[in-house]
């Protein structure tokens, strides 16, 4: 999927994370934030790695603000972002790719 314009997903609560796309030129580039960045940081990036490469997304900025989300969370979340960032009409979307 192709990043077309900026969008959110999720929030700042205890327990969740907040998801920001915007578009870029040429390469992926993800940002973590997280309280909990020492123990889960890893795991937090393989989730986020493995979802934008599932949604084939090669291209755009990514931020994520962590407050201790679950995996199944942050995989919702960025998932919505990029659905959004895209521009995905329902039609568009392969909803086996989003299991």
């Amino acid at each position: 999927m192709k990043i077309i314009r900026e969008s959110l997903a999720g929030t700042f609560e205890s327990s969740d994370l907040l998801v920001k796309i915007a578009p870029a030129q040429g390469d992926l580039t993800v940002v973590v934030n997280s309280e909990v960045i020492k123990q889960f940081g890893e795991q937090i990036r393989r989730v986020v790695a493995q979802t934008l490469s599932a949604l084939d997304v090669g291209e755009g900025l990514v931020i994520i603000d962590d407050k201790g989300a679950l995996d199944c969370v942050i995989r919702a979340r960025v998932q919505t972002a990029v659905l959004r960032a895209s521009g995905a009409a329902d039609a568009d979307i392969q909803w086996e790719q989003l299991s």
